[in-house]
Protein backbone atom coordinates (compact mmCIF):
# COMPACT_ATOMS: atom_id res chain seq x y z
CA UNK A 1 0.00 0.00 0.00
CA UNK A 2 1.16 3.34 -1.05
CA UNK A 3 1.63 5.65 1.69
CA UNK A 4 -0.24 8.65 2.55
CA UNK A 5 -0.47 11.98 3.76
CA UNK A 6 -4.02 12.77 6.07
CA UNK A 7 -4.48 16.57 5.46
CA UNK A 8 -6.90 18.23 7.86
CA UNK A 9 -8.26 21.54 8.07
CA UNK A 10 -10.26 23.37 10.34
CA UNK A 11 -12.69 25.28 8.24
CA UNK A 12 -13.15 26.10 4.49
CA UNK A 13 -12.10 29.63 5.03
CA UNK A 14 -8.44 27.52 5.38
CA UNK A 15 -8.59 26.04 1.89
CA UNK A 16 -6.58 28.73 0.31
CA UNK A 17 -3.78 28.22 2.21
CA UNK A 18 -3.83 24.49 2.39
CA UNK A 19 -4.24 24.14 -1.70
CA UNK A 20 -0.03 24.68 -1.24
CA UNK A 21 0.30 21.57 0.31
CA UNK A 22 -2.22 19.98 -2.30
CA UNK A 23 -0.01 21.33 -5.10
CA UNK A 24 3.47 20.01 -3.69
CA UNK A 25 2.10 16.93 -2.80
CA UNK A 26 0.76 16.02 -6.32
CA UNK A 27 3.81 17.42 -7.60
CA UNK A 28 5.64 14.49 -5.78
CA UNK A 29 2.80 12.05 -6.75
CA UNK A 30 2.03 11.11 -2.79
CA UNK A 31 -1.29 10.09 -2.43
CA UNK A 32 -3.41 12.15 0.15
CA UNK A 33 -6.81 12.36 2.12
CA UNK A 34 -8.17 15.70 2.80
CA UNK A 35 -10.73 16.97 5.08
CA UNK A 36 -12.63 19.95 6.84
CA UNK A 37 -12.99 19.20 10.63
CA UNK A 38 -13.03 21.42 13.67
CA UNK A 39 -10.90 20.57 16.87
CA UNK A 40 -14.25 22.63 18.68
CA UNK A 41 -17.48 21.85 16.61
CA UNK A 42 -16.83 18.48 15.22
CA UNK A 43 -14.59 16.92 17.50
CA UNK A 44 -16.29 13.58 17.21
CA UNK A 45 -16.13 13.40 13.52
CA UNK A 46 -12.90 13.90 13.60
CA UNK A 47 -11.60 11.21 15.96
CA UNK A 48 -13.80 8.44 13.41
CA UNK A 49 -11.64 10.00 10.59
CA UNK A 50 -8.40 9.67 12.82
CA UNK A 51 -9.58 6.05 14.00
CA UNK A 52 -8.56 4.17 10.91
CA UNK A 53 -6.16 6.63 9.30
CA UNK A 54 -3.24 3.46 9.80
CA UNK A 55 -5.31 1.11 7.91
CA UNK A 56 -5.89 3.47 5.29
CA UNK A 57 -2.38 3.80 4.87
CA UNK A 58 -1.90 7.31 6.05
CA UNK A 59 1.70 7.61 7.53
CA UNK A 60 1.62 11.21 8.43
CA UNK A 61 -0.78 14.75 8.98
CA UNK A 62 -0.81 17.84 8.06
CA UNK A 63 -3.22 20.12 9.97
CA UNK A 64 -4.14 23.44 9.39
CA UNK A 65 -6.15 25.95 11.79
CA UNK A 66 -6.50 29.63 12.32
CA UNK A 67 -7.29 31.64 15.40
CA UNK A 68 -7.49 29.10 18.43
CA UNK A 69 -5.46 26.40 16.76
CA UNK A 70 -5.68 23.78 17.97
CA UNK A 71 -6.90 21.21 15.76
CA UNK A 72 -3.41 20.09 15.06
CA UNK A 73 -2.77 18.93 18.95
CA UNK A 74 -6.30 17.08 18.73
CA UNK A 75 -4.94 15.24 15.78
CA UNK A 76 -1.87 14.50 17.73
CA UNK A 77 -3.61 13.73 20.84
CA UNK A 78 -5.49 10.73 18.45
CA UNK A 79 -2.41 9.55 16.46
CA UNK A 80 1.08 8.56 17.10
CA UNK A 81 1.61 9.23 13.18
CA UNK A 82 3.82 12.54 12.90
CA UNK A 83 1.50 15.39 12.78
CA UNK A 84 2.80 19.05 10.61
CA UNK A 85 0.63 22.25 12.48
CA UNK A 86 0.03 24.86 9.63
CA UNK A 87 -0.90 28.31 11.48
CA UNK A 88 -2.89 29.98 9.73
CA UNK A 89 -2.76 33.74 9.64
CA UNK A 90 -5.75 35.48 11.20
CA UNK A 91 -7.54 39.23 11.47
CA UNK A 92 -7.16 39.56 14.72
CA UNK A 93 -3.25 38.94 15.64
CA UNK A 94 -2.05 38.47 12.05
CA UNK A 95 -1.61 34.55 12.85
CA UNK A 96 0.54 35.10 16.04
CA UNK A 97 -2.15 33.49 17.73
CA UNK A 98 -2.90 30.26 15.13
CA UNK A 99 1.21 29.96 15.24
CA UNK A 100 1.24 30.06 19.24
CA UNK A 101 -1.94 28.10 19.76
CA UNK A 102 -0.47 25.59 17.45
CA UNK A 103 3.48 25.32 18.86
CA UNK A 104 3.09 25.22 22.34
CA UNK A 105 1.92 21.67 22.96
CA UNK A 106 2.31 19.90 26.15
CA UNK A 107 5.27 17.68 26.63
CA UNK A 108 4.72 13.92 25.07
CA UNK A 109 2.60 15.18 22.15
CA UNK A 110 4.89 16.97 19.98
CA UNK A 111 3.33 18.93 16.94
CA UNK A 112 5.80 19.84 14.25
CA UNK A 113 5.06 23.59 13.62
CA UNK A 114 6.06 25.32 10.17
CA UNK A 115 5.53 29.38 9.28
CA UNK A 116 2.17 30.99 9.31
CA UNK A 117 0.75 30.18 5.95
CA UNK A 118 3.57 27.28 5.36
CA UNK A 119 1.14 24.70 3.83
CA UNK A 120 3.84 24.41 0.86
CA UNK A 121 6.59 23.20 3.32
CA UNK A 122 4.33 21.24 5.69
CA UNK A 123 3.92 19.09 2.46
CA UNK A 124 7.62 19.33 1.85
CA UNK A 125 8.07 17.78 5.47
CA UNK A 126 5.75 15.01 4.91
CA UNK A 127 7.50 14.05 1.92
CA UNK A 128 11.06 14.08 3.68
CA UNK A 129 9.25 11.71 6.84
CA UNK A 130 7.63 9.56 4.30
CA UNK A 131 11.18 9.49 2.10
CA UNK A 132 12.90 7.78 5.11
CA UNK A 133 11.53 4.59 3.73
CA UNK A 134 10.78 5.58 0.36
CA UNK A 135 13.92 5.56 -2.21
CA UNK A 136 11.86 7.20 -5.35
CA UNK A 137 10.64 10.35 -2.99
CA UNK A 138 14.59 10.58 -1.93
CA UNK A 139 15.39 11.01 -5.49
CA UNK A 140 12.15 13.53 -6.34
CA UNK A 141 13.32 15.56 -3.25
CA UNK A 142 16.89 15.76 -4.24
CA UNK A 143 15.85 16.44 -8.06
CA UNK A 144 13.70 19.48 -6.48
CA UNK A 145 16.36 20.49 -4.54
CA UNK A 146 18.77 20.78 -7.26
CA UNK A 147 15.83 22.77 -8.85
CA UNK A 148 15.38 25.32 -6.53
CA UNK A 149 19.46 26.17 -6.58
CA UNK A 150 19.50 25.97 -9.75
CA UNK A 151 16.87 28.95 -10.70
CA UNK A 152 18.55 31.09 -8.14
CA UNK A 153 21.93 30.62 -9.50
CA UNK A 154 20.37 31.36 -13.02
CA UNK A 155 18.79 34.50 -11.54
CA UNK A 156 20.18 37.82 -13.19
CA UNK A 157 18.97 40.99 -11.60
Amino acid sequence: MNKKVGIVMGSTSDLEVMKGSFEILDQFGVEYEKKVYSAHRTPEALGAWMAGARQRGIAAFIAGAGGAAHLAGVVASHTTLPVIGVPIMSKAMRGLDSLLSTVQMPSGIPVATVAIDGAKNAALLAIEILAVTDETLQEKLHLFREEQAKKILETEI
